[in-house]
């Protein structure tokens, strides 16, 4: 797996996302499936960051995102006070809440329940639950649309 800083045309918006491989992000932004977790934008792109370094046997290094004065990445993080971005992240907590209290939890059979829904084989319905990236490109492919969550899931009755 790869993390990237990414950074979007619609609203300079800074975020994190993982993918499987440059490759894979590649793809994925091509078929229009990267956005802004903020305003939606389909428009996104690598936002600069300082390489991962090796940090010494007492020390932990974390990447920090790189950016110039006047760059959209850096205008994204000075532009948001801490309240305001408390404030997306409570809004996505609250929207997803609404989504997982409107739809069926199926597990690991996301995928097959989803498959059958699209081809009526199964009731009309919202759905969540878990899938394999390989499963979610197989879905996209067939023309399947899915969107992950933004906030991990604990499958009811998991314990804390």
């Amino acid at each position: 797996m790869i993390v990237f800083d990414l950074v979007c045309d619609g609203g300079g918006h800074v975020f994190e996302a993982w993918f499987g491989s440059s490759d894979d992000y590649e793809a994925q932004r091509l078929r229009g499936l990267v956005t802004c977790p903020i305003c939606g934008s389909d428009k996104v792109d690598k936002a600069p960051m300082t390489p991962r370094l090796g940090a010494r046997s007492n020390k932990t290094v974390n990447p920090v995102p790189a950016v110039s004065p006047g760059a959209p990445a850096a205008q994204a993080l000075t532009n948001h006070a801490p309240a305001a971005i408390k404030a997306m992240l409570r809004s996505l907590a609250e929207q997803q809440a609404r989504i997982l209290a409107t739809s069926d939890y199926v597990g690991d059979s996301f995928a097959d329940e989803a498959r059958a829904i699209h081809l009526g084989e199964s009731e009309q319905r919202s759905i969540h639950g878990i899938a394999s990236p390989e499963e979610a490109r197989a879905l996209d492919e067939e023309g399947i649309s899915i969107a992950p969550l933004p906030f991990p899931v604990r499958p009811p009755g998991a314990d804390n």
